[in-house]
């Protein structure tokens, strides 16, 4: 890599424009950072703990839980610690490295969230084969193409990114290693790895949301069809979670990375670019816990085995 690039560090601007407001966007991102650890663990644990929730929708929700812990892992972490540094460098193998997780795991994170909505199809559409369909062997099979494909396509333009020439200057507006900005900063040509990323970014974004498109589509056709109220309302608060993060984490990421060429990064796209590192796997474990009757009725069983266990405890 050191043949090719005459800068070898960069310095992640971040938000350095607002000074003033360091320690506290540092207190504020640290403590978000935190619930959305414990969030997402707590999924993962009552979903490993509890056999009630021993099923293919659980799985994959199990899946998504740690998908969105380490993509935030991924650029939290050094963010707050650029927040109290005043040397905000970064070498250029640790900035393609976090741009290869981040992107990886990303992908990952849509394909995950497309085989949720597969799940829910079979469902609901497909109730009586639904056991077969979605076995064990079958979904863990699903998981595992989700995670080998989402590493394996962001490879290629890694490497091709590690042939760029950086000739100065050497400072990345953002406050992760995201690619526009780092091509951008470039004396190399980038049309290809440009056109590459684009493609990605369709297949990733839209393609897979088209997928999930078609899949509720089917899903309300079904669920018309249903005769009894009570019947409809289950059967849609069952897919309600996951179409509202399927719009919170589509609608930013569409924003910022489905629109080719690299002349885009401002303060605005650092702000949106928030939504998908930080603020949705903050809120999605709220999302699937509190719109989730069976997790409820989890949470409840075990706080009163807490409460149980406390009592005793004192007696």
């Amino acid at each position: 890599m050191s043949n090719f690039s005459i800068v070898r560090e960069f310095v992640l601007l971040g938000f350095s424009h607002l000074h003033e407001f360091q320690i506290l966007l540092f207190a504020f991102i640290l403590l978000i950072y935190v619930l959305t650890v414990l969030g997402n663990l707590a999924i993962i644990t009552l979903t490993c703990l509890d056999t009630r929730l021993h099923s293919p929708m659980y799985f994959f929700l199990c899946n998504f839980s740690l998908m969105e812990m380490l993509v935030t892992s991924t650029v939290v972490p050094r963010m707050l610690a650029d927040l109290l540094s005043t040397h905000k460098t970064i070498s250029l193998a640790k900035c393609l490295t976090q741009s290869f997780f981040y992107f990886s795991l990303g992908s990952t994170n849509f394909l995950i969230l497309t085989v949720m909505a597969f799940d829910r199809y079979v469902a609901i559409c497909r109730p009586l084969h639904y056991p077969t369909i979605m076995n064990g062997p079958v979904c863990v099979k699903l998981v595992a193409v989700c995670w080998v494909v989402g590493f394996i396509s962001i490879i290629s333009p890694t490497l091709q990114k590690t042939q760029l020439w950086f000739c100065g200057p050497n400072i990345i507006d953002h406050y992760f290693c995201d690619s526009a900005p780092l091509l951008k900063l470039s004396c190399s040509d980038t049309h290809h790895i440009e056109r590459m990323d684009f493609f990605l970014s369709f297949l990733f974004v839209l393609a897979t949301m088209m997928l999930i498109i078609v899949s509720y589509v089917l899903i309300v056709a079904a669920v018309l069809r249903i005769p009894s109220f009570s019947g409809r309302q289950k059967a849609f608060s069952t897919c309600a979670s996951h179409l509202t993060v399927v719009v919170l984490g589509y609608g930013s990421t569409i924003f910022i990375y489905v629109r080719p060429g690299k002349g885009h990064s401002t303060h605005l796209n650092k702000v949106v670019a928030l939504m998908t590192a930080v603020v949705t796997p903050f809120l999605n474990p709220f999302i699937f816990t509190f719109r989730n009757e069976k997790f409820k009725e989890v949470i409840e069983d075990m706080t009163k085995r807490l409460r149980f266990r406390d009592a005793a405890a004192h007696r």
